[in-house]
């Protein structure tokens, strides 16, 4: 898989495939996006995604105190789970 953001400052661009696409149908979608200028930064794949996640939770906390597993009850088909 391909994913890339640019801006183009001419009409044509060329995409070079990776070998395991060569032959395959693939799709290509263009549309336009908001500025992401600055919120991306020279960074390996993903990296800017997966940093900003964490900064958007990290104040987030989970408190699962009181809570137990039953694995019966988990397991149990015969026991609707969802009721209306």
């Amino acid at each position: 898989m391909i994913r890339t953001i640019l801006k183009s400052d001419k009409k044509s661009l060329t995409l070079q495939l990776p070998d395991d696409l060569v032959g395959k149908m693939i799709e290509v979608i263009a549309f336009s996006i908001e500025d992401t200028s600055s919120t991306i930064k020279d960074s390996t794949p993903g990296e800017t995604d997966v940093n900003a996640i964490k900064n958007k939770i990290k104040n987030f906390t989970f408190n699962s105190g009181g809570y137990k597993f039953d694995r019966d009850e988990a397991n149990n088909t015969n026991t609707p789970h969802f009721t209306h």
